[in-house]
């Protein structure tokens, strides 16, 4: 994961940007301060890249998609209040780009296995179908992978999203109510429903 600013970065004027303070660092990126526009982007463009992409499956379709979140974000920044984090409202046009661009070229979505139990220890309905402690890993991880993208591919946009929030980025259910607009309530519905799916459409595999 990308590492929080720790170091004084030159900003303009010959002023120094200091120790990561994202209210003032948004402040002066909404001043029009392109030094502090960079250390947003920096701070968080490896979760944004990796939500997309975990959402598309796709590194060259995650990377433009990223841009583009990161160009709308600053063109917009003037409308951030700070009703909510400025990591929250970035997610929000991350994930409201992301599925535009889905439901428009009807990409298929996958996760990938190894980074959803090697960058996060959450899930534990979800990862314990693919934890090392699963015997059939380690004798078929690519079936195991196609039967997941599978039953991942008949989710809606939604139950998709909300397992890569939560499972895969490590998100708390109320931070991602906030960036899919609903109560947190919807948010654990919709991640039992999709693990209940999983569990039902893995459990055949996994008894054998």
């Amino acid at each position: 994961m990308l590492e929080t600013l720790s170091t004084a970065t030159p900003a303009k004027g010959g002023e120094t940007m200091p120790e990561w303070n994202e209210k003032e660092i948004v402040g002066r990126a909404q001043q029009g301060d392109m030094e502090a526009c960079d250390a947003l982007i920096r701070q968080f463009q490896e979760r944004i890249y990796a939500t997309i992409y975990h959402m598309t499956s796709n590194h060259e379709d995650a990377a433009d998609l990223a841009q583009i979140t990161f160009i709308k974000a600053i063109r917009k920044i003037e409308k951030f209040k700070g009703q909510s984090s400025f990591f929250t409202w970035l997610y929000r046009i991350a994930v409201n780009n992301t599925i535009n661009f889905i439901r428009s070229k009807r990409k298929r979505v996958i996760l990938s296995i190894n980074q959803m139990d090697e960058e996060y220890d959450r899930g534990e309905e979800l990862l314990g179908l693919v934890s090392k402690d699963t015997p059939q890993r380690d004798i078929d991880r690519h079936e195991l992978q196609g039967m997941l993208n599978a039953a991942m591919q008949k989710f809606s946009t939604n139950h998709r999203l909300v397992v890569t929030l939560h499972d895969v980025q490590g998100l708390p259910h109320e931070q991602i109510g906030e960036i899919m607009d609903c109560n947190t309530n919807t948010v654990r519905t919709r991640l039992h429903y999709a693990r209940k799916q999983l569990q039902a459409h893995l459990s055949d595999y996994l008894k054998q």
